[in-house]
């Protein structure tokens, strides 16, 4: 006969579970609103930047044409999961514009931020991976970010046509893109040196140069990461509901399968005092 106790336990189990997942989704809430805060202050000072490398592409349906012989691919993940698909589109559109630089016959390498997305990465581009930068302390700060571009420069990001960094770009609670941004140095002889418009003083213009390609990578790195985090946070919320609504559902089909096991039970003790009771009278 069909027992209720392990039933009753596995709804105990999944109201636990329910409770957490409510909470967890109501602590997203609440960090979300800060992550949009810090990314509205990021995207005006980071607004100088387009000027020298250009608005953000998306991911869906990139080529990849205009990426020039020699990348690093810096892809910003999460260190933590539990936040839907963040990480997976971001290792996904790795994978293809690898893929695709290969198929025209470029190099490129990677270096991760996130330890979901070194995990991810890591079992296909294995060889490729130069560095890792994980257990980021979040909400990020520009200290942060800055930290970040030294590992970057550590990794030889110098030795490098560009660099394309690749996040996921909020939009607004319920969507986000994954987008990538292409930032080469300030290299170029003749026609093609950078500022010939410029006069730099009391530096040499190659050491100025070098100092602003640092910063400006910065600056990027810095308004990718406050970006993604208010994605990660926005995907953690959507996902902590999803979560508590089919706990919810599953608490009413484990409830109705206690009920009729419970009612089972019932009816067939029932069954054997009416049948004890008619063979003593007999």
């Amino acid at each position: 006969m069909f027992h209720e106790t392990p039933v009753f336990n596995q709804i105990q189990s999944t109201k636990n579970i329910q409770k957490i997942t409510s909470s967890m989704k109501m602590v997203s809430a609440a960090k979300l609103k800060g992550d949009e805060q810090r990314l509205a202050t990021a995207i005006p000072f980071n607004s100088w930047t387009t000027a020298l490398c250009g608005e953000p592409t998306l991911v869906e349906d990139a080529t990849f044409e205009e990426l020039p012989q020699k990348t690093l691919i810096v892809p910003v993940t999460t260190d933590k999961g539990l936040c839907g698909g963040v990480n997976s589109f971001i290792t996904r559109g790795v994978k293809d514009c690898v893929s695709k630089l290969n198929a025209q016959g470029k190099e490129c390498d990677i270096v991760v931020i996130g330890d979901k997305g070194r995990g991810q990465l890591r079992r296909f581009h294995g060889d490729i991976i130069k560095r890792s930068c994980t257990e980021v302390i979040s909400p990020g700060t520009f200290s942060l970010a800055a930290a970040l571009t030294t590992e970057l420069m550590a990794a030889g990001a110098k030795d490098y046509d560009a660099i394309m960094v690749i996040y996921n770009s909020y939009v607004n609670a319920a969507v986000y893109k994954q987008r990538y941004k292409l930032i080469k140095p300030f290299s170029g002889e003749g026609e093609d040196e950078p500022m010939m418009m410029h006069e730099f003083e009391p530096d040499t213009k190659s050491e100025v140069l070098g100092d602003l390609y640092e910063y400006m990578l910065t600056s990027q790195v810095y308004h990718s990461f406050m970006d993604g985090a208010a994605a990660e946070q926005s995907s953690r919320m959507a996902a902590m509901e999803n979560a508590s609504k089919n706990a919810g559902e599953m608490i009413d089909k484990l409830t109705l399968q206690y009920n009729r096991a419970r009612q089972a039970r019932i009816t067939t003790e029932l069954i054997e005092i009416i049948s004890g009771a008619s063979a003593l009278e007999d």
